[in-house]
């Protein structure tokens, strides 16, 4: 049994398609789908099932798959214990949903500050594939809504960020200071990329329920904010987005959202194992960033 081999069957058992599996480790899929079977003579049992049309887990597939995860994120670990005993510089794995949001470079910067030497890899990522990096340790931290978060994934609520909605500088909304969510029945709304942001659609869609409708939802999909803004600037729909990029998204008007007003619930996201120095610290910025510019009420702080 070779590391690269449990690698390999982590990423087909999340990908659960061998060609994106094979994309992810860079690797031909032949060649992924042979380790795989070598994997599985060296241990005697069958760990997944796959035809032409699915790949799915069998139950020793399953039970493994908490197995090979840990020891994963076991050798991580002992490597960064060595590289710090060496000498080399720390290093810290950020994921990023998207470049546009302004909360997580304010606090990397702060803990930066505090760890000159931390260096920062950031990786532009979606919510659900950051908890399968966290869980298999290719991420420290990561940052999205945590309600769909797994088990074994820690979090803390930093920000509740104001929804509101872009429009063209020429629409009707442009000359109003708010829009009622209401009046978003009558517009094409498009949503995120359902695979990267699941939990932001869902959100949204919940709001506009609230407000008394089902959103009537464009059929293009765009997998970035700024690609979102341009096909609002095009007049083709409106995108629903919190007040913490707007400053990055020229050539569209934001406006916030009323009855209901609502506030996206931004958490930063870690495993709950890891007691790390520089996961600890980044947590401690985002609580002082939130207490320090009001990002929470005293009410929310409780909440977690």
């Amino acid at each position: 049994m070779e590391l690269r081999q449990l690698r390999y069957f982590v990423a087909v058992s999340e990908e659960l398609n061998f060609g994106r599996a094979a994309a992810r480790e860079h690797i031909v899929q032949s060649a992924l789908s042979q380790q795989i079977q070598r994997l599985e003579r060296a241990l005697g049992v069958r760990l997944l099932e796959r035809t032409t049309h699915y790949v799915a887990l069998t139950p020793a597939g399953a039970a493994f798959l908490v197995e090979a995860r840990r020891i994963l994120a076991l050798v991580e670990r002992a490597a960064q214990v060595a590289r710090t005993a060496e000498g080399v510089s720390p290093a810290l794995r950020v994921g990023v949903i998207d470049a546009s949001y302004d909360s997580m470079p304010q606090i990397l910067h702060e803990a930066q500050a505090l760890f000159p030497d931390l260096v920062i890899h950031q990786v532009e990522v979606g919510v659900p594939e950051q908890y399968q990096q966290l869980v298999a340790g290719r991420l420290d931290i990561g940052i999205g809504r945590a309600v769909l978060a797994p088990r074994g994934i820690a979090s803390y609520l930093f920000r509740r960020d104001r929804l509101g909605v872009l429009v063209p500088r020429g629409h009707r909304f442009a000359a109003l200071d708010a829009v009622p969510a209401e009046a978003l029945a009558r517009e094409p709304l498009l949503l995120a990329e359902e695979m990267k942001a699941p939990e932001f659609n869902q959100f949204t869609v919940e709001m506009c329920r609230a407000a008394g409708f089902t959103p009537t939802v464009y059929e293009g999909t765009v997998d970035s904010v700024h690609a979102a803004s341009s096909l609002v600037d095009q007049g083709r729909c409106l995108y629903c987005v919190p007040s913490s990029c707007i400053s990055a998204l020229p050539g569209t008007l934001w406006r916030p959202l009323t009855e209901p007003v609502s506030f996206y619930p931004w958490s930063l996201l870690w495993r709950a194992t890891d007691d790390s120095d520089h996961v600890r610290t980044v947590v401690a910025c985002a609580r002082n960033m939130s207490e320090r510019l009001g990002w929470l009420t005293a009410a929310d702080h409780t909440t977690g």
